[in-house]
C-alpha cells in the first residue's frame, strides 16, 4: 500500500520562502506521477503544481516563478520549493501520487502552511 507523508510546513512572513517535503513508500516511486495540491480555508482543494505525464509540468498560474515541483528518485522523495509565499497562499499542502498506466491514485494527510506576519 502507498503511503505518501508530507513534512515542511509551517509559520513563515510574507515575502519568506518554505520547501514541503514528500516521503513515498510502498511501492516504485518511479512508476508514479507526483504532484501537490492545496486546500484553503473554506475553500476547494484545488491543483497547485504536478509533474507531465507526457509534456511540461503544470503548475496553477497564482504560483508560476514562484513554486517549483520537483524529486529525488533515489530518496523516492518529491519536493515542493514555495518561494515569495504570499497570505493568500495559506492553506493546507496535500501531496498526490497517481500510477502511470494503471491510474491509482493516494493522498497524504497533508501539512499546514501559514503565510502571516
Amino acid at each position: 500500500q502507498v503511503q505518501l507523508v508530507e513534512s515542511g510546513g509551517g509559520l513563515v512572513q510574507p515575502g519568506g520562502s518554505l520547501r514541503l517535503s514528500c516521503a513515498f513508500s510502498g511501492n516504485i516511486f518511479v512508476t508514479y506521477v507526483m504532484g501537490w495540491y492545496r486546500q484553503g480555508p473554506g475553500g476547494q482543494r484545488e491543483l497547485v503544481a504536478a509533474e507531465p505525464s507526457g509534456g511540461v509540468t503544470d503548475y496553477a498560474d497564482s504560483v508560476k516563478g514562484r513554486f517549483t515541483i520537483s524529486r529525488d528518485n533515489a530518496k523516492n522523495t518529491l519536493y515542493l520549493q514555495m518561494n515569495s509565499l504570499k497570505p493568500e497562499d495559506t492553506a493546507v499542502y496535500y501531496c498526490h501520487a497517481r500510477r502511470r498506466i494503471f491510474g491509482n491514485e493516494y493522498w497524504g494527510q497533508g501539512t499546514q502552511v501559514t503565510v502571516s506576519s
